[in-house]
């Protein structure tokens, strides 16, 4: 974790604290609110406060009044969030608002929210908390705004340890796609620009079906990752064996579409979502999901569902499904490009920003580290690395 020179930025961090965290209603908030954003800046190695508050400041109460700043002081974290999602929408114009799910490694079983969880992506059940992010994402970058962290039902039907997380009484537990929901609410909430496609994989996750119908049901645009074997109902003609009933299609599942060889329409040389021409064909049909009632005019009750066929086998295919139906499938695939983005940012969190170093054990600690991370990565990313993601490189 390097430390980052601030000393020539164009905007002085003071002024970035001072919009972002000028809500707080006392002025030592305030400067510590500078103080630890510095310190994530600046401190080489570890973000721990001691560390943070020894690069800061040379007062030997520094570090307590650091962590009694971070951990205990009843501020408000989302105003300080909605600021820092218009800073950042000020300096660029982001294309899609991205959720993504980060797991961050804990040890011992005391921190807010950790439990044992099994992570397909490592195939191996770690000790964590489960972290739901949205970031502002160019063709270039990601940028983290806001932020939820999930309560397993131990932790929210158990009064003593509520108590001793300081989590509030109106926090119950939600799952993911809950939590993706409230951070895209947070982002139409705070957002001066009109609302941006919502691009997320939650792939991995089983409600991925909610969040659809949920993002459906608010108006927005979205391009959503399907596991494969989730349920859909084509539209039109298809390949698929059995799948007309009394002139209704039979659900399938959305991997099956993408094993057949006529299903949908081949685009061959499609946009890859990385600046160049994919080699391979990607497929794309309209389909609807099963077992849903409509309203006669609710919108977007068709969906259109699209991905690359994958020659080892329809498993390993990735499928995507979005409501843009009438969007060009390129300009679609460049759009699901972009979550990959949101896993690079986390990882120069945990990198660069101390994503892994809070030092506490509460509820409103945590977001109040999580909120100043983002910011310290908002304004190396915007002030010090020399560029502006807001250019279309890598798009």
């Amino acid at each position: 974790m390097a430390a980052h020179d601030v000393r020539h930025a164009h905007l002085p961090v003071s002024v970035l604290a001072d919009q972002i965290f000028g809500h707080l209603p006392r002025a030592d908030q305030r400067a510590w609110a500078q103080a630890y954003l510095t310190g994530l800046l600046t401190t080489d190695g570890k973000k721990s406060i001691r560390r943070m508050a020894a690069t800061v400041s040379r007062s030997p109460t520094a570090s307590q009044s650091m962590h009694q700043f971070l951990n205990a002081s009843p501020w408000d974290w989302a105003p300080a969030r909605a600021e820092l999602m218009r800073w950042v929408e000020q300096q660029l114009d982001p294309r899609a608002w991205v959720l993504s799910v980060a797991v961050l490694r804990k040890r011992g079983d005391h921190s807010c929210g950790v439990h044992r969880r099994f992570v397909p992506a490592t195939g191996r059940s770690v000790n964590c908390q489960l972290a739901v992010g949205a970031f502002l994402s160019t063709g270039a970058t990601a940028v983290p705004v806001h932020w939820g962290l999930l309560l397993p039902g131990a932790w929210v039907e158990d009064h003593a340890r509520r108590a001793r997380a300081r989590i509030p009484e109106s926090v119950g537990q939600r799952n993911v796609e809950q939590h993706a929901l409230d951070l895209v609410d947070a982002l139409c909430g705070s957002t001066q620009l009109s609302p941006r496609p919502v691009v997320a994989d939650l792939s991995h996750h089983s409600g991925v079906i909610s969040l659809v119908r949920g993002l459906t049901a608010r108006g927005r645009e979205f391009v959503v990752s399907l596991p494969g074997r989730t349920p859909v109902v084509p539209v039109g003609r298809t390949t698929a064996r059995g799948a007309y009933a009394a002139n209704l299609p039979a659900a399938v599942e959305a991997q099956r579409l993408f094993g057949l060889k006529h299903a949908g329409h081949l685009r061959p040389g499609a946009h890859d979502g990385h600046g160049g021409a994919d080699r391979t064909a990607t497929m794309t049909t309209l389909v609807r999901l099963p077992q849903v009632r409509l309203a006669r005019h609710t919108p977007h009750a068709t969906y259109r569902i699209f991905g690359m066929p994958s020659y080892s086998g329809p498993r390993s295919a990735r499928i995507w499904l979005t409501n843009m139906t009438q969007r060009r499938t390129d300009e679609l695939l460049a759009l699901a490009g972009l979550q990959h983005r949101a896993g690079t940012a986390v990882q120069s969190l945990e990198d660069d920003f101390g994503l892994l170093d809070f030092e506490g054990r509460s509820f409103p600690g945590w977001h109040h580290h999580m909120t100043l991370v983002s910011a310290a990565s908002a304004y190396n990313l915007l002030e010090l690395s020399g560029r502006r993601p807001g250019s279309q490189e890598g798009s």
